[in-house]
């Protein structure tokens, strides 16, 4: 496949988006959790525009360098355990892109169960360390098929904390707490006011289509670019240096 950026794909579009939740961040733990496409874009992020980002193995091996997906880090800057890594979450410096199986307009998430708490259709992960993460740490989301069962308009239970819940609470625990953007494989979101808002679509997909896929209201600009398109050496790192396998195509639906 050529590297031109005009012949990315989606999923590497994708990836770019997510990456550029990144941006600004730092010297702090980039986190990507549950998939190919978070773990790519936190370590795409370190090696172009944020060399700083702290990364590591996916378990509690600081990383030196950036390994490809599978691979194991040739170089080891350090050891993470349990109690370190909580000290992080608790003092805002980690930086986390989630998954969700519902998200609402404020940015509530539920990867808990899906129906009554008390008798659910189905159940799934937990809360596991949602609240946690999303009330001390800066947080984004990776929604890789965007529709209206995962976008909807209240969640069936708060695993993740959104603007509204944040902004009822008092405690000092939410200082850190910020929701930086929601990338799908249609767009990219942010939150304006704590309401979800339109950042961008992915080249050929339109405003009416991100619309069509969603369980509520957005706040829609009135002119939304498309999400940029890779630049040929972050097309270069994602297809020949982190994953020559192409594990990032199996997680996006064009």
């Amino acid at each position: 496949m050529s590297a031109d950026p005009v012949n990315a794909s989606r999923a590497e579009v994708c990836v770019v988006a997510c990456a550029e939740a990144f941006r600004g961040d730092g010297e702090i733990l980039a986190a990507g959790v549950g998939g190919a496409v978070t773990v790519l874009a936190a370590r795409l992020a370190r090696l172009t525009f944020e060399p700083d980002l702290i990364t590591t193995d996916g378990t509690c091996l600081l990383t030196g360098d950036v390994p490809p997906l599978g691979a194991e880090p040739e170089v080891i800057e350090g050891w993470l355990p349990f109690r370190d890594h909580l000290w992080l979450v608790l003092h805002g410096r980690r930086h986390v892109m989630l998954g969700a199986s519902q998200i609402d307009r404020h940015g509530n998430t539920n990867i808990s169960c899906i129906g009554d708490w008390a008798r659910p259709t189905s159940q799934l992960l937990g809360v596991r360390g949602a609240p946690g993460n999303t009330a001390c740490d800066p947080a984004s989301y990776w929604i890789p098929r965007h529709s209206t069962r995962v976008f909807v308009p209240k969640v069936d239970m708060v695993s993740g904390v959104g603007h509204d819940r944040a902004g009822s609470l008092r405690h000092r625990e939410l200082r850190h707490h910020e929701l930086r953007r929601v990338v799908t494989n249609l767009c990219v979101l942010d939150f304006d006011g704590g309401l979800m808002r339109l950042v961008s679509v992915h080249p050929g997909v339109s405003v009416a289509d991100v619309a069509g896929n969603t369980g509520f209201p957005l706040i829609v600009p009135d002119e939304v670019p498309e999400t940029r398109l890779p630049t040929t050496e972050e097309l270069h790192i994602i297809r020949d240096v982190l994953d020559p396998g192409g594990l990032r195509e199996r997680e996006v639906r064009a």
